[in-house]
């Protein structure tokens, strides 16, 4: 098999918003060959365009595999038409250009007999050059719209608690559907976190935050706790609320203990989601998870506890222009942890079982990470949506930059969060 590559760029004079306004709809018509166009779904959610183009009969049908507002990015992969084809992958990028307007770049691999692979770039360079003259021309053309977004509808969230031991706690919203999204919150959080996304994810699905082992209302176990612990109580959690399928949204901390999930139950999640993390501690060396547990015990050998040490490190948590509020809500819930669950969580955290699998993770994945989070940076976390894309031929991952938020992003700017989050959940409802 021969390989080939095509590169096509191109220029316009609108803004790299207004570009993107018209390309970011994956199935949306705009380029002048396409004759007809639908939207479907594959089996776990996954957006695929079917379309013909003018002149032809073939049905050609591509799979969207990855997505990010954030970087003006898309990629997809071809299922079904260019015939001889063994792998199409797709891309198209739109970046400000240095003296105002924007790039516009589309990209694509192939995979095909050699002939055959000379043909198939020779016939995609030509539909990318035609492709990007047209979005240019749209975008400068086209009026600027800007709808006020819409008030998210919301519901009543109550406390229950699971008492066979150790104990859970849990915000929940009332029943909806077989699916529940479980909130999993940061190593120095709780549940009272996700508050400002409880209520309204409950309008979508049924809706719960987790107090993990000793926080908040929640008791620890007899023992130190370790993750496969944390995925016993995910399952007896589901099995308590009637839970057929799950959507893992974690924090951190909450975003390790959920990829870990996934890596042992992939089937029961209709989504994932992680905020500020994922990889952990499972691919730091013995030196560097033994450094990162003993700077956080230091200070609770010297006799202090979480409340004494949360102003530090709520400078280290927070974005330099993190409100009063915010920094409050972060400096109680650190406040809030006794030492002997903030001992536990951290050697459970540096203690990782595995290294991860992302082959694994055939379910859609959302990923988010604050503008300003210096413990998950944006570059950090978009290699590893990368890394999870390379990993599965048919992925459908989405990764956003929070803005003007730190590394507890869901609690510093909950509006921008939200939208990706319900967008996200709207996607893989039932």
């Amino acid at each position: 098999m021969a390989r080939e590559q095509v590169h096509v760029i191109g220029f316009s004079a609108a803004d790299p918003a207004a570009v993107w306004a018209i390309a970011r709809d994956f199935s949306a018509p705009w380029h002048p060959l396409i004759a007809k166009m639908t939207a479907e779904r594959s089996a776990s959610g996954a957006l695929i365009r079917a379309f013909t183009v003018t002149g032809e009969e073939t049905l050609y049908r591509e799979q969207l595999t990855y997505f990010s507002d954030s970087d003006r990015t898309m990629a997809y992969v071809h299922l079904q038409g260019i015939a001889g084809a063994e792998h199409y992958a797709g891309r198209l990028t739109i970046s400000p250009a240095e003296a105002g307007g924007a790039v516009i770049t589309m990209t694509a691999q192939i995979v095909a007999s050699a002939q055959r692979a000379s043909e198939i770039a020779s016939g995609t360079k030509a539909i990318f050059e035609i492709g990007v003259k047209a979005l240019a021309a749209l975008a400068e053309t086209s009026p600027a719209s800007a709808e006020p977004a819409a008030t998210p509808p919301q519901v009543a969230i109550h406390d229950i608690f699971l008492d066979e031991a150790p104990r859970l706690a849990l915000s929940l919203t009332p029943p909806k559907g077989d699916t529940l999204c479980l909130f999993l919150h940061g190593i120095g959080g709780g549940r009272v976190n996700w508050t400002g996304q409880l209520a309204e994810s409950g309008a979508l699905m049924r809706a719960a935050a987790l107090d993990l082992r000793g926080y908040g209302n929640s008791t620890l176990g007899f023992k130190q706790s370790t993750i496969d612990d944390y995925c016993a109580d995910i399952l007896r959690v589901a099995e308590a609320l009637g839970a057929k399928k799950l959507v893992l949204c974690g924090l951190s901390y909450g975003s390790w203990i959920a990829t870990s999930f996934a890596m042992r139950h992939p089937q029961m999640l209709a989504g994932l989601i992680l905020s500020g993390g994922c990889t952990g501690m499972s691919e730091a060396g013995p030196e560097e998870r033994e450094a990162f547990r003993l700077s956080r015990e230091v200070p609770m050998n010297a006799g202090q506890t979480p409340a004494d040490f949360a102003p530090a490190v709520v400078k280290v948590l927070a974005s330099p222009g993190a409100s009063e509020a915010t920094r409050a809500a972060l400096q109680a819930s650190m406040a809030a942890i006794p030492s002997a669950t903030y001992r536990d969580a951290l050697t459970c955290f540096t203690n990782p079982l595995e290294r991860f699998d992302f082959s694994k993770l055939t379910m859609p994945v959302l990923m988010m990470t604050g503008e300003h989070d210096r413990l998950a940076p944006p570059a950090e976390i978009r290699g590893v949506a990368a890394r999870i894309t390379d990993a599965q031929p048919l992925a459908d991952v989405r990764f956003e930059v929070v803005p003007e938020a730190g590394h507890v992003c869901n609690l510093e700017n909950p509006a921008a969060y939200n939208r990706h989050l319900l967008a996200f959940l709207k996607k893989v409802s039932p």
